[in-house]
């Protein structure tokens, strides 16, 4: 019986034994530190997510530490300032404000972000613990902006440029127009040798659609979210934009509906057949399709535009060209007698004869040569900075994407391709991939006064502003 005892006592060890080590090869928390990322500043997000099965946690505590001394963030037990979310099954995220006004122990300087996460094991046998640390900046000083050229002027629906120096150099920084920000690029890559690192140069523009009160401003703002702003033009003036009435027939439709779905699948549409009811294509073409198209141009332009100031005096119009269409003109679209549509027409549509050869309005790199929705045949030309240029409806192209090319070379043939009802040239100017009205650009006047005088004068005096 002792025996009996002895062997029945020792299976139970073993058993236990067994079970406290498979209990002990269970993973541990796994902890990520989503947010900061590298930066803290006066206002921020912390955000950590842990995950454990289920999303059950013996403890789990954040704190921050700099200059030796820890101060808590978090903890289960006292989650009065943070968020908790379970965005999956096993898995909980913790989010709180963090930054000068939430910690105002937080010093500028080094800090270390430290999560401590524990669960219970298999059969809770034991506690498995996870840490996990992420080293950040703090930084408290706002960066500053400072005006460095003089005298801006802009019209509704045209453009302008600054000249201004952002410290410290490495901050995000251009020229924030309402919601929409243009961002600057630094002065050498406009030909000033030696410039300053902090010196830069922002176009920009007063879009169409925005309001004459809309705030025009230059701004930086750092990785840690600490900005400075500072307001600098000195006038903005209205310009009229014509109103027309488009008469559109099934001849135009047959001919131009069919072929633009057929080339654009982002619509999800089949080409009617001929002889079918083609006004819910156009519709689609002419909304749907125009909005696509623009947000094409607007990432292309953006995202592939050069550092450097690539072009050089005045833009070229299309030589002994007709203006049959000017820029933001706003267009009523009627079908058998009745309103069907409005849009808004962004550029110059400018006619000579058919197949006319089609020249670079000023030197730059080719983006686009192929099809674009409702521009049909387009090339985009980058002219640096983000400034570029947009041929639409061509018959051919005489250039491809890559090839540099200079003031008036042919780069390809009017047509009409894409929503086109006769043969000519679409054009207009983009600026950050909006367009803007092209009648500046022509003007030497105007390029000599809003670029070149800027970037000669550009080691004046300055005005500051943080």
């Amino acid at each position: 019986m002792f025996r009996w005892l002895l062997a029945l006592l020792l299976l139970v060890l073993v058993g236990f034994g067994g079970a406290y080590l498979i209990a002990g090869s269970g993973a541990p928390p796994k902890i990520t530190i989503d947010k900061p990322e590298r930066f803290v500043g006066q206002a921020g997000t912390l955000q950590v997510t842990a995950e454990a099965p289920l999303a059950k946690f013996t403890t789990l505590a954040i704190s921050v530490e700099q200059n030796g001394k820890r101060v808590p963030l978090f903890t289960l037990l006292g989650a009065a300032a943070a968020t908790i979310k379970q965005p999956a099954p096993n898995q909980l995220q913790i989010s709180r404000p963090f930054g000068k006004e939430s910690v105002p122990e937080l010093q500028a300087g080094p800090a270390r972000i430290v999560v401590t996460a524990s669960r219970p094991s298999f059969l809770n046998l034991r506690t498995l613990t996870s840490t996990a640390a992420k080293d950040v900046q703090v930084r408290l000083e706002p960066p500053r902006v400072a005006l460095v050229s003089t005298h801006h002027y802009i019209n509704h629906g045209g453009a302008e440029m600054v000249v201004y120096r952002a410290t410290p150099p490495d901050v995000r920084s251009g020229v924030r127009v309402g919601n929409v920000e243009y961002v600057g690029f630094p002065a050498s890559g406009a030909g000033m040798t030696g410039a300053d690192p902090a010196l830069h140069v922002a176009f920009f523009a007063l879009l169409h659609d925005q309001d004459l009160n809309t705030p025009i401003a230059l701004f930086a703002q750092d990785e840690a979210g600490n900005s400075a702003s500072l307001t600098f033009v000195d006038n903005v003036f209205p310009k009229p934009f014509k109103r027309s009435n488009i008469q559109i027939d099934d001849k135009f439709l047959n001919r131009v509906v069919p072929e633009i779905i057929s080339h654009s699948p982002e619509l999800k549409m089949t080409p009617p057949a001929q002889g079918g009811d083609m006004l819910p294509g156009f519709l689609k073409v002419n909304g749907d399709l125009r909005q696509i198209n623009a947000d094409e141009i607007l990432k292309l332009t953006t995202t592939k535009t050069s550092a450097s100031k690539l072009w050089d005096g005045p833009f070229v119009q299309l030589g002994n060209s007709q203006v049959e269409a000017s820029f933001a003109d706003h267009r009523t679209y009627f079908y058998q007698g009745k309103e069907v549509d409005q849009q808004v027409h962004l550029g110059f549509d400018l006619a000579v004869t058919s197949n006319v050869a089609v020249v670079a309005a000023n030197a730059g790199a080719v983006l686009n040569a192929s099809w674009l929705g409702i521009y049909g045949n387009c090339i985009i030309i980058d002219h640096g900075m983000g400034v570029a240029s947009l041929y639409g409806h061509l018959s051919s192209f005489d250039v491809q994407v890559g090839d540099k090319v200079t003031k008036g070379q042919t780069i390809g043939r009017s047509g009409m391709t894409g929503l086109a009802g006769g043969d000519h040239l679409h054009f207009t100017m983009l600026v950050a991939g909006h367009p803007v009205n092209p009648v500046e650009w022509w003007d030497a006047h105007w390029v000599q006064d809003r670029v070149d005088r800027k970037l000669r004068e550009a080691g004046g005096t300055s005005t500051a502003a943080r």
